[in-house]
């Protein structure tokens, strides 16, 4: 069996790759690893539960509070909520652990399970190896202590967490957005009620467009994934800015007056302004992935900020952010985390800060984002190659020395095997698009004759 955890959880089909008997089975091999690690020690177990509006998550909530319950652990179960929510949750009742239900921003079929720890942090990757060592020996057999009586856990619905998870998200606001005029595409998704809430309550005139989830429509032609009916609506309305969440709206996007995309590195800038304004960007530093525009990095080096690097996935800028105390990172998609009021990357938080940040100085979003130019980024995707022998061939080396002279400082190469196919992605950045396109055009024939 290969590695079922990925970057974020678990993740497949749903009743195809991840089955009720799977979700089940990984959460019980969870609290018993939890418990094995002390977690539980001298009170009883408890979980926070919340899930995305697809379908197919009705059953596979089911399954995962059977799972818990049977092994002893009492849950709350949140409802449709977004996953910063259950992390938060997760932190603010005390509880031993937190599970996600979603894919994300992926289609309605797929769904996935996703585990926090205590405090709302995502599990360490030993843990997680540890579950699916657990759950793939209870799959063949091995018998498991189950609890009996008075020992077995406990369900209710806690239906408090909507509010209090809103009431979070107004607390932290540096201002509020009266007046402030706003679109919101809520990707049919978990913040269909949460996000319009919250922006209300903050004081914007919020219009909606996606916020109607029926279990089957979550990110179907609408979202950060597709900006289009975003972009018309806040034209059409005139509006001062639009905010699109994903289907478990732990990332934001945006686009201005005119309907133009402001990324995610965008927004980091907006935010990271906005921040050491208030003296809150510690070490006035910002963490990212290698996947960032180069024109971000060069904005921060205007503005007198530093840049940290990391690996593609969220994951691992939370990873620097907690070991170094950072306060600020996030991705180009859209995942940005404010780790003073959130312990994973949030939606809803981040389009409240991008507003409050609007309505703070009376500038427009554009004039904001123009802090950074977006340099020209040209992504190939070079199939059937052996994609492990990227930092090995010679051939790729002298390629890639010569593509990076020829670019100088205001140009950028990468190329990063994929993870899961066998494929090697070639991006080049380049003040001019022509350029980008050129040299990404010779470094992926080179890849195809060096590695194919």
């Amino acid at each position: 069996m290969g590695r079922l955890f990925g970057t974020d959880g678990v993740r497949g089909v749903a009743n195809a790759d991840l089955t009720a008997e799977m979700a089940l089975g990984l959460s019980v091999a969870a609290a018993h690893v939890l418990a094995e690690a002390g977690t539980f020690e001298g009170h009883r177990a408890k979980a926070v539960v919340g899930r995305d509006p697809r379908a197919s998550g009705e059953f596979l909530e089911a399954a995962v509070v059977a799972g818990l319950a049977s092994a002893g652990v009492d849950v709350l179960r949140v409802g449709v909520l977004p996953t910063p929510a259950v992390a938060y949750l997760t932190g603010a009742l005390g509880a031993d652990l937190g599970v996600m239900l979603s894919a994300s921003h992926n289609a309605m079929p797929d769904n996935g399970v996703k585990f926090f720890a205590r405090g709302g942090h995502k599990l360490a990757d030993e843990l997680e190896d540890r579950i699916e060592a657990v759950y793939d020996s209870h799959r063949h057999g091995e018998p498991w202590e189950r609890p009996t009586g008075a020992g077995v856990g406990r369900v209710r619905s806690y239906d408090e967490g909507f509010d209090q998870y809103v009431a979070h998200l107004i607390a932290v606001l540096p201002n509020r957005l009266d007046g402030l005029k706003i679109v919101l595409d809520e990707a049919h998704g978990a913040a269909a009620r949460v996000s319009p809430e919250a922006f209300s309550r903050a004081g914007a005139d919020v219009i909606t467009i996606g916020a109607e989830p029926n279990g089957l429509n979550i990110n179907d032609g609408c979202g950060s994934t597709h900006l289009d009916k975003l972009r018309a609506a806040v034209v059409e309305h005139g509006a001062a800015l639009g905010i699109a969440h994903d289907g478990d709206a732990d990332r934001c996007l945006a686009v201005d007056h005119t309907g133009a995309e402001i990324d995610g590195d965008q927004i980091l800038a907006v935010i990271a302004l906005a921040m050491r304004e208030r003296s809150v960007l510690r070490e006035d530093t910002v963490v990212a992935t290698v996947m960032s525009n180069l024109g971000f990095k060069l904005a921060l080096e205007r503005e007198g900020l530093s840049l940290v690097q990391t690996a593609v996935g969220d994951r691992y800028v939370l990873e620097e952010m907690k070991e170094h105390g950072y306060a600020l990172g996030g991705e180009q998609s859209g995942h940005v985390i404010i780790l003073d009021h959130a312990t994973t990357g949030d939606g809803t938080l981040t389009g409240l800060m991008l507003a409050a940040r609007v309505a703070e100085t009376g500038r427009t979003l554009r004039d904001l984002a123009s802090v950074m130019e977006r340099l020209p980024q040209v992504l190939i995707n070079v199939p059937d190659v052996d994609r492990a022998r990227v930092k090995t061939s010679a051939e790729l080396a002298a390629a890639v020395v010569d593509a990076e002279r020829e670019l100088g400082s205001t140009g950028r190469v990468l190329l990063r095997p994929s993870g899961t196919e066998p494929l090697v992605r070639v991006m080049v950045e380049a003040a001019d698009i022509d350029q980008a396109r050129s040299v990404a055009g010779r470094l992926a024939d080179v890849v195809k004759s060096a590695l194919g």
